[in-house]
């Protein structure tokens, strides 16, 4: 697995042209940062630009003051007023340099937490508009965890694109002195940072490399690390002796990971010593320049001084430059896997045009050879499918594990669109409709329902979030699945957090959570309802009451309904039998029994385990 991922990130390896084409992306950071906070961004590219003047001035000063001292002592004056006002300058340097630096850490922080919050809810907003398909394939988490990871990340890379750009502005008022001094100190000074600089772009490509080509493992060692200490898995952990095989693939892919980074890192150490002593060098021979100058009077001790300054900030300055390139560009590029995330589209959108969802229904749903095949996959889930729901009717969905029951009913909400044939609805194909007004008008509880880490108000809320703040509705919707039950008996009833991640939480049963999840069903009031399997965890004279309850409160409108126990289905106006993915029988339980096919057998089969 290492080996593959070491391969696929040499692959991927970025070049100089690469991280220059990566620049690319910061005008629309730098924009995105602007429209996060105009005030902050101006107030800090001011103070940026006022403190970048600083170094120079403060250097020239510490000249004057040299200077100063030295033809005091050579003149045996006692006059020091001019002595005192150059030093009174000094100090006033040095406080409003740090009142400015005080100040650019604080926009900066503020600006960094802002922009990490709007690109977190930006991400957010993004990944609600993409298809559940997209949700289902690996290619596609691989970027959105790389995308995730630029959240927080990005506040890093504003902070020093930022500081990049007074950085320059401070080497250029101190070249303006070099240059006029003696020019050639400018070579010696490429030559006590470019080679560093070189060693530190090409290792920075392989570390992004590397980070890049390990993403679907770091993902991985995510899943053990979370599925090794959680609430959700603890029992299943502990009932099956779990913790040592999670440690050891945990353990087994971490050092396989720590390998790959101990090598680069040691390779990056190596290297860089070398390219660094190289630097030194050249600092060297510019600052011995300057000295044996100053020792034939061409230069004043105090122009030795800002000379020798100079040169050495220009130094540090130019490899921060340099070194922040890397850091930038590399950031850079990983905004490109921010952007890309941001490009991907969604498939499954409404028209130009769309209809408006029919209120009420009139004729019903009708399936037109239907077919579906889940993405990367050549198995059809579903195929040849036609048949009419129509309005008001409770249909009944039936068939062994994988018989594409659950596909059905997310091709019904339009989660996914056909591949073959299409669904319409009062006439018209449901591509037609709004997409935002059909899955309104459709409720649907899945088996594998999400248990919220929210108050018990709050779960049944997700059903209509905006119902959230009308308690009556919460409490209709409550009865009216028999979740009232349970919640009357919390200790804060509506407002009882539940599950045990945050204080005060409270766990409830699988049965328990089941109704509070049928709430959200009845709290929507949808035109459609459909219940996948969402009381397997009630027993069967529980489940019995449930779907009793739920035929009487759906009365005038369409439903389907899945469940494995045949006393359920038999309450269905129809039941439709489906085998690996295709539509085998339908009609009344009656019909069914007396046609003695597959609904027959397996309903026979089941009575025969009651007796």
């Amino acid at each position: 697995m290492a080996r593959a991922s070491l391969n696929f990130a040499a692959e991927n390896k970025p070049n100089i042209r690469d991280r220059f084409k990566a620049l690319g992306n910061l005008p629309s950071f730098l924009k995105e940062v602007y429209q996060t906070s105009p005030a902050l961004t101006i107030g800090n590219t001011l103070l940026r630009l006022i403190r970048s003047a600083m170094p120079l001035l403060a250097l020239y000063i510490g000249k004057l003051i040299i200077d100063e001292v030295l033809l005091l002592v050579n003149t045996h004056s006692q006059t020091f007023t001019h002595l005192f006002w150059l030093i009174g300058a000094e100090f006033s340097l040095a406080i409003l340099g740090d009142l400015l630096a005080r100040g650019i850490s604080l926009t900066d922080s503020l600006l960094g937490d802002l922009f990490a919050n709007k690109t977190s809810v930006k991400l957010m907003q993004h990944a609600a508009t993409l298809d559940l398909a997209q949700f289902e394939d690996a290619t596609f988490y691989d970027k959105l965890e790389r995308a995730r990871q630029q959240t927080a990340g990005r506040t890093v890379l504003l902070s020093q694109t930022l500081a990049q750009g007074q950085d320059a502005i401070t080497m250029g008022l101190l070249l303006v002195g070099l240059i006029a001094f003696n020019p050639w100190l400018i070579l010696l000074l490429l030559v006590a940072v470019i080679p560093s600089f070189l060693g530190e772009l090409h290792f920075n490509a392989k570390s992004y490399s590397l980070q890049y080509g390990w993403t679907p493992q770091r993902r991985e060692l995510d899943y053990y690390r979370f599925i090794g200490a959680s609430d959700e898995t603890a029992k299943e952990v502990k009932l099956f002796g779990l913790s040592d095989f999670l440690i050891e693939r945990f353990s087994n892919l971490s050092v396989k990971y720590f390998q790959e980074n101990r090598k680069l890192s040691i390779e990056r150490a190596s290297w860089g010593s070398l390219l660094l002593a190289i630097g030194t060098l050249g600092y060297f021979g510019a600052y011995l320049i300057i000295i044996l100058q100053a020792v034939k009077g061409v230069v004043s001790i105090g122009s030795l001084t800002f000379l020798a300054g100079s040169f050495r900030q220009l130094r540090s300055l130019l490899e921060g430059i340099l070194g922040r390139f890397n850091s930038i560009s590399q950031g850079a590029l990983y905004l490109n896997d921010l952007f890309e995330f941001y490009k991907i589209e969604p498939k499954i959108t409404s028209p130009v045009r769309a209809r408006a969802f029919p209120n009420p229904i009139k004729e019903g749903f009708v399936f037109e050879n239907v077919g579906f095949k889940y993405p990367n996959s050549d198995k059809w889930a579903n195929r040849y499918l036609n048949f009419t729901l129509q309005f008001g009717e409770k249909l009944a969905l039936v068939g062994e594990n994988g018989a594409g029951k659950t596909t059905l009913v997310k091709l019904l909400g339009r989660l996914y669109d056909p591949d073959e044939g299409r669904i319409l609805l009062d006439g018209f194909d449901l591509k037609e409709y709004n997409l935002q007004e059909l899955r309104e008008h459709i409720g649907v509880i899945f088996q594998d329902f999400q248990k919220f880490q929210f108050t018990a108000g709050d779960n049944i809320a997700v059903g209509d979030i905006t119902e959230r703040d009308e308690l009556p509705e919460l409490k209709r919707a409550a009865e009216q699945s028999l979740a009232d039950t349970v919640i009357d008996k919390l200790p804060l009833s509506y407002d009882q957090p539940l599950g045990r991640r945050f204080a005060k939480g409270v766990e409830l049963s699988g049965g328990e959570w089941q109704k509070v999840a049928l709430a959200r069903a009845y709290l929507r009031q949808a035109e459609v309802l459909i219940l996948d399997e969402p009381t397997a965890a009630l027993d069967a004279r529980a489940e019995y009451e449930v779907f009793k309850r739920f035929a009487e409160l759906t009365k005038g409108k369409t439903a389907v309904l899945i469940s494995h126990r045949f006393s359920t289905v038999r309450m269905a106006d129809r039941i439709l039998v489906l085998d690996k993915g295709q539509l085998l029988e339908i009609g009344t339980h009656e019909e069914l029994i007396a046609k003695n096919g597959r609904y027959a057998e397996l309903f026979y089969l089941q009575a025969e385990g009651y007796r």
